[in-house]
């Protein structure tokens, strides 16, 4: 309880500080769910994409 009590005190007591836990909760939660969402695509993609076959279709450059 003693962990509950203190998170309610630094983050949910204040309407402000609530306000601003929810921001930065949104924030971080969009940055995390957009690159775990890049990541399962490339993944589920591995070998089909531009990045990763352009060496097959690009000349070498000879001096």
């Amino acid at each position: 309880m003693a962990l509950g009590r203190t998170v309610y005190n630094l983050l949910f007591k204040k309407t402000s500080t609530f306000a601003l836990t929810i921001v930065v909760g949104a924030v971080v939660f969009e940055r995390v769910f957009d690159q775990g969402g890049d990541a399962l695509f490339e993944q589920m993609n591995r070998g089909k994409l531009w990045k990763h076959i352009k060496h097959n279709y690009e000349e070498k450059e000879e001096e």
